[in-house]
């Protein structure tokens, strides 16, 4: 009989930097949490939150014979400053988990090792993988797990790992001893809190993606409320801001997988050259990256929102010859740019 210590040893000599486990019921509450999310709006326009929800408020439901979640932590600590690049205007800032390959791959593809040698050693078990690809709820799964605790931004954090790091899980018929939960340490810090730009924390703990800079050059393909655009800075892709601004960070673990070492071509791009993107120089620049998903179109969206926000003159024409782009959220973003720095 396979045991957690081994699963662990194998599990972080393949590159994880920690593991926990939890039952596939371990997290009771996130079916009324969801909930109350969805129908306050705060999912904005990712009706796949909504979608399945019975799955999601739910693991147990997601694969029943399931006995055992294991959940797994990757770091990709940053070796620079993230926020260096907000100052610098004419540059774009990309989120860090961004800067080279896409994490999905990268992850699934390490979980896959760590379950096929479980299979190995019970050949009569059976496991599923998971990287942000289903409806499961990472990290109210990690907190179960005792990798970290949902911060007041809701995102996972820990003691030993810091903010920077991605979650993949293991579902599997093995029974494994549950480890205990981690509690919260976040104390009255308000750090992450404070640094929103679009203030898009109603509360500690809440999030509403409406207002978050993530969700909007992301998830969100329309046209972004002028008031909010405004506050995105030069952030094109994902915003760092919250995770950056944890203290617990000062204990993050290293990452170790080359692949998430940030491009030099992405740290802090120019938006005189990003905005010339043409659909194949778009796929071409992103094959490979996490980027590559949201499109041409909505790129240029948002890196005209930032050349709107740079207060440089000299950006006027970039953004002048696309008022008559055949996508009218990004001609629109064009002429709001240009009437910011005329």
């Amino acid at each position: 009989m396979i045991s957690k210590d081994q699963i662990r040893a194998f599990a972080l000599d393949a590159g994880f930097a920690k593991m926990g486990v939890c039952r596939p019921d371990a997290v009771p509450d996130i079916a009324a949490r969801l909930q109350d999310f969805v129908d306050a709006g705060r999912h904005g326009d990712m009706a796949w939150m909504a979608d399945r929800m019975h799955w999601r408020g739910n693991p147990a439901e997601l694969w029943p014979e399931a006995k055992s979640v294991i959940m797994l932590a990757e770091p990709y600590t940053p070796d620079h400053d993230p926020m260096a690049v907000i100052d610098q205007h004419d540059r774009a800032a990309i989120s860090v988990y961004a800067q080279n390959r896409d994490y999905h791959d990268v992850v699934k593809k390490r979980l896959k090792k760590v379950g096929r040698w479980m299979l190995e050693q019970q050949r009569d078990e059976a496991i599923k993988v998971f990287v942000d690809t289903a409806p499961v709820m990472e990290k109210p799964l990690g907190q179960a797990a005792g990798l970290g605790w949902q911060g007041k931004h809701t995102n996972l954090l820990g003691r030993d790992l810091g903010s920077w790091f991605f979650l993949g899980a293991i579902f599997t018929t093995i029974e494994l001893e549950p480890d205990d939960a981690e509690v919260s340490y976040c104390g009255s810090c308000t750090a992450c809190l404070t640094s929103c730009p679009t203030d898009a924390f109603p509360a500690p703990y809440q999030i509403d993606a409406r207002r978050c800079i993530s969700y909007l050059t992301i998830e969100f393909g329309g046209q972004v409320p002028h008031d909010l655009r405004e506050k995105m800075g030069n952030r094109i892709y994902g915003c760092d801001d919250c995770l950056a601004a944890c203290p617990w960070n000062k204990f993050a673990a290293d990452a170790r997988e080359v692949k998430y070492a940030a491009r030099d071509d992405l740290i802090a791009p120019k938006l005189s050259e990003l905005v010339t993107l043409d659909d194949p120089s778009f796929r071409a620049m992103f094959s490979g990256s996490p980027i590559k998903r949201i499109g041409r179109n909505r790129f240029v969206r948002n890196v005209l929102y930032a050349i709107g926000n740079s207060g440089d003159p000299a950006l006027i024409e970039s953004a002048k010859a696309l008022t008559h782009d055949p996508d009218p959220v990004v001609a629109e973003a064009a002429t709001w740019a240009v009437s910011r720095l005329v």
